[in-house]
This record gives C-alpha cells, structure tokens and sequence, in this order.
C-alpha cells in the first residue's frame, strides 16, 4: 500500500499539473459518483493528509481519494481522448496535462469545510509542517494509549499516526535497533518521540530523493529483503507478521539487531 511519502509525492504532482487551470475533462467514475462532472471547475490545491489525498476545488467540493493497496494517479501529457480502461476511476484533465486514477480504492466528493470530519479519526500526519512541533507531542500520547500493544502493530494503526505503512514502520523500528513486537508500553515518553521523529526523518528524506529522482528510488535497510544478509551483521532478514487476520501485514526484521533481549 503506498505509504506517505508516496501520497506526498502523489499531490504535489497532481498540484503542479493542474491547479490554477479550469479543467476541459472532470470524470468520476465510480458507483454513485458517475453523473457527477467536474469540468470546468478550477483546481485551488492539492494536499495529502497520510495515505488520504484531497484535491480541492474552486467550487468549494474536495475530491477525496484513496489509493488503497495499488492504486495510483499518473500525470500524463494532455493528447486525444482519456483513456477507457475499466481500471480508470477517475480523470482530471486541461490542455495541457491529464491525471488518471487507476485502481484507485475511494473516491468520494464531500465539501471542503467538511474535510476535518472526514480526518477526525486520523492521528497526525508523520510529514505534516508541523509534525515535529505539534504532531510529535499528540502521537506520543496517542502512543501510550496502546499499553500492551507491538510497536509493529501501532505504527500501522493511522489513528495513532497518520502516513505509515509497511515499509516505514519496518525501516523505523531497524534504524533504531529495536524488536517490532516490543510493545508500546515499554518506551517511555522520550524513547516515543524518537520513535516518531525517526519515522518522519526517514520518510522526509524519502520525498527529498523523489521529487529529484522519482518514486521508489531509496534503499530500504530491510523491508523486502527476506533471506538477504543485513546491512550490519550479516544475518539473514526474516519475515513476521503484524495485526491479525485478516489485515495482517508483513513485518521485515533482522533476528540479531533486532534481538528482542537486547538493551536500549
């Protein structure tokens, strides 16, 4: 499932083709949604909120979209008709640029004002402007709410923090060394702020080398490396499991840096 950085990536995209531009082409196209028209309507911005991206408009309305587990928006040069696939779920096009949706897993039209309703139950957002300042203090609250529960499967709860998936919450629990079904409870206030700041360390970085370039050009420490050597000891990165099925999701780790009796 793309994570934050990606969705990040994502709306600054969509923001830079088409805001400012009425558009020649608005399509929904998805179940109680396919009568609805956004042609002619202006782009005012393009945001992302975690893994939720908001495109707003001139009129007042936000498409919402969610790209689930594939789905994705391509920025593609405007030239002939949009395209047909029965994958595409919505098309936003000017003259001169066009953004389709493949796959994507929600879409929803809701008025602007409404947005904060729709983002309640969503914890802060790991690469908002202010996640080091405000965020940070909010999810360590939310952190200790979790007691007994593995920093694996917390990390992935978005309304504890909002943004981190699979790959982040692996790659944040490795570059501190810590075990993934550690459990919230066992860090104190300070070692949950790092925790945080690490997850938006990493991924910030990760949305510094897309936007110069592309998407999925850093290299990951663990997360898709099952039976390759680690990095730093040389042992084998095993596979577990967070949450229970049936949203259980990979958790990549290694055995000896990640060793659950180790200090720290």
């Amino acid at each position: 499932m793309p994570e934050g950085d990606v969705l990040r990536l994502t709306a600054a995209r969509i923001d830079a083709a088409l805001r400012g531009t009425a558009l020649t082409l608005g399509e929904l196209r998805w179940p109680g949604l396919g009568g609805t028209s956004l042609t002619g309507r202006t782009l005012t911005s393009c945001l992302a909120y975690g893994k939720h991206l908001l495109a707003r408009f001139d009129d007042g309305r936000t498409l919402h979209t969610h790209l689930r587990m594939d789905g994705q928006w391509r920025v593609l040069r405007t030239a002939g008709p949009p395209p047909q696939h029965p994958q595409v779920r919505a098309v936003l096009a000017t003259g001169d640029w066009t953004c389709v949706g493949w796959r994507l897993g929600m879409v929803d039209l809701l008025r602007s004002r409404d947005e904060p309703r729709l983002l309640a139950r969503l914890g802060p957002d790991v690469l908002a402007d202010d996640f080091l300042t405000e965020g940070v203090p909010q999810g360590v609250r939310h952190l200790a709410d979790q007691r007994d529960r593995a920093l694996c499967d917390t990390l992935l709860d978005q309304s504890v923090v909002a943004g981190v998936g699979t790959i982040w919450m692996a790659e944040s629990l490795f570059a501190l060394r810590w075990n993934p079904w550690r459990t919230a409870d066992d860090l104190d206030d300070e070692a949950r702020a790092l925790l945080l700041t690490t997850a938006h360390r990493l991924m910030a970085r990760s949305v510094e080398i897309g936007r110069v370039h592309g998407l999925g050009r850093v290299p990951r420490a663990v997360h898709g490396r099952a039976g390759r050597p680690c990095r730093r000891c040389g042992t084998p990165i095993a596979v577990g499991e967070a949450n229970e099925p049936p949203v259980e999701r990979p958790v990549f780790w290694c055995p000896t840096c990640q060793d659950v009796s180790r200090p720290g």
